[in-house]
């Protein structure tokens, strides 16, 4: 399949097919007065046509615009939080006996990144009016399992990749055998943290359903699912129907989860955590499509990680299928509908979540 073939539209995406997952048509929500509480959006996508990757736009041409939501310091907010987690991630995981593994696990865990996940997390469970402290244990048990999914795709019989977060990657620093166990070992302690850290607080009924929520996205329905499914595909000719369901399940699940599970953990009831799952599971694929274009249009230095890999490895990429201009658009178009599923919350009380996804469809590494 040539590089940037054009599909004829985004509309073609088994995501936006989907009704339980699309806009949602019932009342907007009013005010104690009785009026309409209205949220509107403007949402542009690029249009210029793209000779090579070095003149590529950004995303979107401007910033989600959001009216009637109060002045909201985002990065005031992103970094407070992000210092919360890493904070609690620090002490989740001493340097103990035996030294070499627990190097290995804090040398990826605490390696920086942007923190989305668990940050998801805590701005979900304040917005169905949770306090943070109780959905911080959850929120490094995602970040544990990220990290955990990051060392294993990093490893040689799977990517290959030397970089990760500007650093080398975890088993070029400690070896294979000690780059596979640290994964495994986080995996393992992200549940344990949940349930050791959590029960004093929240109910064990909705503890258990947040670590079932976890397993589910993180397993062979899950992250495992869409990873297995991306390594038989290398070298193929690849649907954009099957490139969804490996990003669905291999990206966009561990948002959904870290979102869902902060809703539960913060006592969100059905109809809220539901929402939430819908807004999750447009900007969980949301951030794969951004990475995808980043791959083509950004350096290894400006990522922090080797760029262009896809492409060498003939994987599918939604540039690929859709081309850079079609991959923005649909981008535009998950942005929107997860803007829309906010529209049922408190402006106030999502603002956090609102900024989140013009972060993700604006980032830049």
């Amino acid at each position: 399949m040539a590089l940037f073939s054009t599909i004829p539209s985004y509309e073609n995406s088994a995501l936006l097919r989907n009704p339980n997952i699309g806009i949602d048509k019932s009342p907007r929500p009013r005010t104690s007065n009785g009026s309409l509480r209205l949220i509107s959006l403007k949402i542009m996508a690029t249009h210029t046509q793209v000779a090579d990757s070095s003149s590529v736009q950004p995303l979107l041409t401007k910033p989600l615009e959001i009216t009637q939501l109060p002045i909201f310091q985002f990065d005031e907010y992103l970094s407070m939080k992000a210092k919360k987690v890493e904070k609690a991630l620090n002490e989740a995981v001493p340097l103990q006996y035996p030294k070499k593994i627990h190097r290995a696990m804090r040398y990826s865990l605490l390696a920086g990144g942007k923190r989305v996940r668990p940050v998801l997390c805590l701005a979900s469970c304040e917005l169905v009016g949770g306090d943070q402290s109780l959905a911080i244990p959850t929120a490094c048990a995602v970040e544990m399992i990220h990290t955990m999914s990051l060392i294993h795709d990093d490893l040689p019989c799977m990517d290959n990749d030397d970089l990760r977060r500007g650093k080398p990657t975890n088993h070029k620093a400690f070896g294979e055998e000690t780059a596979i166990l640290a994964g495994d070992a986080l995996l393992s302690l992200a549940f344990e943290h949940i349930a050791a850290k959590t029960t004093k607080v929240v109910s064990p009924e909705r503890v258990v359903r947040a670590i079932a929520e976890l397993g589910s996205a993180v397993g062979s329905s899950g992250l495992v699912a869409g990873q297995i499914v991306d390594v038989l595909s290398e070298g193929k000719e690849v649907t954009l129907e099957e490139l969804e369901y490996i990003h669905v399940h291999k990206t966009a699940k561990l948002l959904e989860a870290s979102v869902v599970c902060g809703a539960i953990i913060g006592g969100g009831n059905e109809g809220e955590v539901e929402r939430m799952r819908k807004y999750a599971r447009c900007i969980g694929l949301l951030f794969q499509v951004v990475d995808d274009i980043l791959d083509v249009t950004k350096s290894s230095e400006e990522l922090g990680k080797t760029a262009g890999k896809d492409l060498a490895s003939d994987k599918a990429t939604y540039p690929k299928l859709m081309g850079i201009e079609g991959a923005k658009n649909f981008a535009a178009k998950l942005a929107a509908q997860a803007i829309e599923e906010l529209a049922h919350f408190d402006a106030a009380g999502a603002a956090p979540l609102y900024c989140l996804a013009n972060y993700i469809a604006h980032r830049q590494t």
